[in-house]
């Protein structure tokens, strides 16, 4: 595990969220999760005030948002411009001040637990939200035919995550787990799986880490 991965399973572990199943790569980059974040937020008791509006159109959004965690004190910036930083195809609906909004507070949660420039959010950039585990699949289900979504659901039926919970109760180290989670080949098959079927791996995933001695956040606390 480098420096970096080293740090943020670090930071994370504070608040009981393992490295495996919330973060993954995109061409070097670590990505954590949006709703890692919040419930790291929720965990940590971050608090948020009032959002104040720079940049108001129909098409555009930028938002300052500034978080309190304890008596620390963040502030960032969220910006969603539609098609520049924020995409959207086809009939889905463009919500520029959400999404500004998501951007601001991920950044203010990652400065105040001191991960800023060592993780990204998903939200950060539209090529980190289509990499992560699923995505794919999930936006392209519906063009498939009848018979390719048949193909999907065999394969989330068979033995497919059986092989990775072997995989993974046989791996001896927390190292082994992470690496194992965060692997090309693993992440192309948690892609091919329901959302359902990829929790309930990432849950045994982390059941493995606290067998190994990973620390929850009572122990990281001690």
């Amino acid at each position: 595990m480098n420096t970096t991965d080293k740090k943020i399973a670090e930071v994370l572990a504070k608040f009981d969220e393992p490295m495996a199943g919330n973060v993954w790569r995109v061409q070097g980059t670590a990505v954590i999760y949006h709703k890692t974040l919040e419930r790291i937020a929720a965990q940590a008791k971050i608090s948020f005030d009032e959002p104040k509006i720079i940049q108001a159109e129909r098409d555009e959004a930028v938002i300052q948002v500034a978080g309190r965690m304890g008596e620390r004190v963040e502030w960032s910036i969220g910006e969603a411009l539609v098609g520049v930083n924020y995409r959207v195809s086809g009939k889905q609906a463009a919500y520029v001040y959400a999404m500004a909004e998501k951007r601001a507070k991920d950044r203010v949660i990652l400065k105040l637990i001191e991960l800023h420039g060592f993780v990204y959010s998903e939200e950060e950039a539209d090529e980190f939200k289509q990499s992560r585990p699923g995505y794919a699949e999930q936006h392209v289900e519906a063009e498939r035919s009848e018979t390719e979504k048949t193909k999907v659901e065999v394969t989330a039926d068979g033995n497919v995550e059986d092989d990775l919970k072997q995989k993974i109760k046989k791996a001896k180290t927390i190292n082994a787990v992470t690496d194992l989670m965060l692997h090309a080949d693993t992440q192309k098959v948690l892609a091919a799986l329901p959302e359902g079927i990829r929790d309930e791996i990432r849950d045994f995933a982390k059941a493995r880490l606290v067998e190994l001695g990973w620390p929850t956040k009572k122990a990281a606390a001690a």
